[in-house]
């Protein structure tokens, strides 16, 4: 017990006879202490005493798919700053070959009494996808986000960028540059941001009055080398402008358009998706469709607070317009 209070205790830079306080639910401390407490016994691993279990903890699991893909550390760190500004702490859920699954974490995270969760990409962006862990939360009535794509029949609370207005700026760029034979290497069939971005594509190509035939569109994994097989499908095509759905399958494209001995951006113009870090350090830069990371993160933290407090609804979507950032891999259709 005194380890316990004395480690706690230095967690938190406050008295072991505090921390005795807060653990004995006595009185004479204040509530943000008697929270940072609680919290610090949590991340320590520690039980808390039976009479304090009921009550949640300050914390939020975060959910990132992967961290090898710059955005999602990026969204990490948005979304942790904001958690901190109000108190929380973030438990931090990723994936990894053969690693804990989505499930698994959700389980882990209730044993925890967590305040919340955030979940950015996940299984809930592929419709075929296992869903069952979402409607166990729903059910519970956790206060949990997602981001970038909803799932309308649970209904929970979504902060996305606007795909179809990443299609659109990425398409009218490269018809400004006169291209007519414009590509798309997307996620898999059932990702649901993929799948914004083909309709959003289809109808501007309808209004053009140019086609977009199936062979121009290909589904890949998020990877680099995926990005680069797909490309290679894609470029028997013909095409001379691609817009990816992310970037790194903009620099997989690019790598493939040189293993087939073509240049970009003078034979082939290449968009990403993200602008995620050092893009344009890359050869060429990366013209990419940049996400508002940043006023998205603090409205996604904004939502789960308000769903803690009981004050927010949990039903809602809502959409951040992008920028398209213009640089060295799109020129003028040779």
């Amino acid at each position: 017990m005194s380890k316990r209070l004395a480690e706690v205790a230095r967690k938190v830079g406050v008295s072991e006879a505090t921390v005795s306080r807060v653990l004995n639910n006595k009185p004479g401390v204040s509530e943000a202490t008697r929270q940072t407490v609680l919290t610090a016994l949590d991340v320590l691993g520690y039980e808390r005493p039976t009479k304090l279990r009921g009550e949640r903890a300050r914390l939020v699991g975060l959910f990132l798919p992967e961290l090898q893909n710059p955005i999602f550390p990026a969204f990490g760190e948005v979304l942790a700053a904001a958690l901190a500004q109000n108190g929380y702490t973030p438990v931090l859920c990723t994936q990894t070959a053969g690693g804990i699954s989505e499930s698994d974490y959700v389980d882990l995270l209730l044993t925890q009494q967590v305040s919340g969760v955030v979940f950015v990409g996940g299984q809930y962006t592929q419709q075929n996808a296992p869903h069952d862990h979402y409607v166990r939360l729903a059910e519970l009535g956790l206060p949990t986000v997602f981001v970038n794509a909803p799932v309308p029949e649970l209904e929970f609370a979504t902060v996305s960028t606007d795909d179809a207005v990443a299609t659109e700026q990425a398409w009218n760029h490269l018809r400004q540059l006169g291209h007519d034979r414009i590509g798309l290497v997307l996620g898999p069939p059932d990702h649901v941001p993929s799948q914004r971005k083909l309709a959003a594509a289809r109808r501007a190509a309808e209004r053009a009055g140019m086609p977009l035939p199936d062979d121009r569109v290909v589904h890949s994994h998020y990877s680099l080398e995926a990005g680069q097989a797909a490309t290679s499908r894609l470029l028997q095509s013909g095409v001379t402008g691609i817009i990816c759905m992310s970037d790194p399958i903009a620099l997989g494209a690019i790598r493939a358009v040189r293993r087939a001995g073509l240049s970009v951006p003078d034979d082939v113009s290449v968009i990403g998706f993200d602008d995620s870090a050092l893009m344009n350090a890359t050869d060429p830069p990366l013209t990419t469709v940049r996400q508002p990371i940043e006023p998205m993160g603090r409205m996604v933290i904004e939502l789960l607070v308000s769903q803690i407090a009981g004050t927010g609804t949990a039903s809602d979507e809502y959409l951040f317009e992008p920028e398209l950032v213009v640089r060295g891999s799109t020129g003028p259709a040779s």
